[in-house]
């Protein structure tokens, strides 16, 4: 399948790296230091929401601010060994220039930072929790990213693994690419689904970028 687009918005975790056993190691420990007990924690949803979110579900306003230090100390700190590249991320990025792609991350900016340069990625523009108000799946991240490259929203594509931020580029109004490496195909709703970005090619033209995916 093809699609054209003027830029590209990558979510980070489980789409560009994996950061998966550091987030849930560092979380884990996060919990514990709080007191929070396991049955409590087990319910709580971790990938592809901001810290702020979460934090929010476990502790009251009083210690938030505190314990939201902590977690993004723990995760910058955990960030060394615990963050690989996924397959097919370096070749897609290398293939763009600088003014037709973003990172789109519900981490905060200094753990997304970390997270990328450990991983050889230099990222052009990147939209961080510190940068908006409503984290995914509301579409305001995704807007601020195709507003700062001065895209039309409905020219971006969106390539996401998590059902929330597949449901942000569509309220966006952007096409969207999901990948099956943290979430099973029927559990999400894009237009295009792969494996990987080792199955998605990119061709640069003047009027943008065409994509071709292989499944």
């Amino acid at each position: 399948m093809k699609l054209h687009a003027e830029a590209l918005l990558f979510d980070n975790d489980g789409t560009l790296v994996s950061s998966m056993e550091s987030v849930h190691r560092c979380w884990a420990r996060w919990a514990r230091e709080y007191g929070i007990g396991e049955e409590a924690f087990a319910r709580v949803v971790l990938h592809g929401r901001p810290a702020t979110e979460i934090i929010a579900e476990l502790l009251p306003e009083e210690v938030r601010a505190g314990a939201l230090a902590r977690i993004e100390a723990l995760e910058v700190a955990d960030v060394p060994g615990g963050v690989v590249l996924l397959p097919g991320a370096k070749e897609l990025l290398s293939a763009l220039p600088a003014g037709r792609w973003a990172v789109v991350t519900s981490a905060t900016r200094p753990l997304a930072e970390a997270r990328l340069r450990e991983v050889g990625v230099d990222f052009p523009e990147l939209v961080a929790a510190d940068d908006i108000t409503r984290g995914k799946p509301d579409p305001e991240p995704f807007l601020l990213a195709a507003r700062r490259l001065g895209v039309d929203p409905a020219r971006c594509v969106v390539f996401e693994d998590a059902p929330a931020g597949l449901a942000a580029g569509r309220a966006a109004g952007m096409r969207t690419v999901a990948l099956t490496t943290t979430h099973p195909a029927a559990e999400l709703d894009a237009d295009v689904v792969v494996r990987d970005l080792s199955a998605v090619s990119a061709l640069v033209t003047d009027t943008g970028v065409t994509l071709e995916t292989n499944g």
